[in-house]
């Protein structure tokens, strides 16, 4: 998933996203301990892809803070 993608969805599209994806990354890690997952690259991009989702969620309140901050100084 790309930077671009995460960014055109809203924010409770991605809240569930990373929810799916969490769910996802522990099926993975489940397969993989027991030796049934053989591209284990997948654990990789699927961490990856959480770690996307957080950090345009975690900029997205970030910004709801800071403009709430200016809207009460002004």
């Amino acid at each position: 998933m790309k930077i671009h993608e995460i960014k055109e969805m809203k924010t409770e599209e991605i809240k569930q996203r990373i929810k799916d994806e969490e769910q996802s990354l522990v099926d993975l890690k489940f397969s993989h301990q027991l030796k049934q997952l053989t591209n284990t690259s997948k654990l990789k991009n699927v961490k990856r892809d959480i770690a996307r989702l957080r950090t345009v969620l975690q900029e997205r309140e970030l910004q709801t803070a800071v403009s709430a901050v200016k809207g009460a100084k002004a």
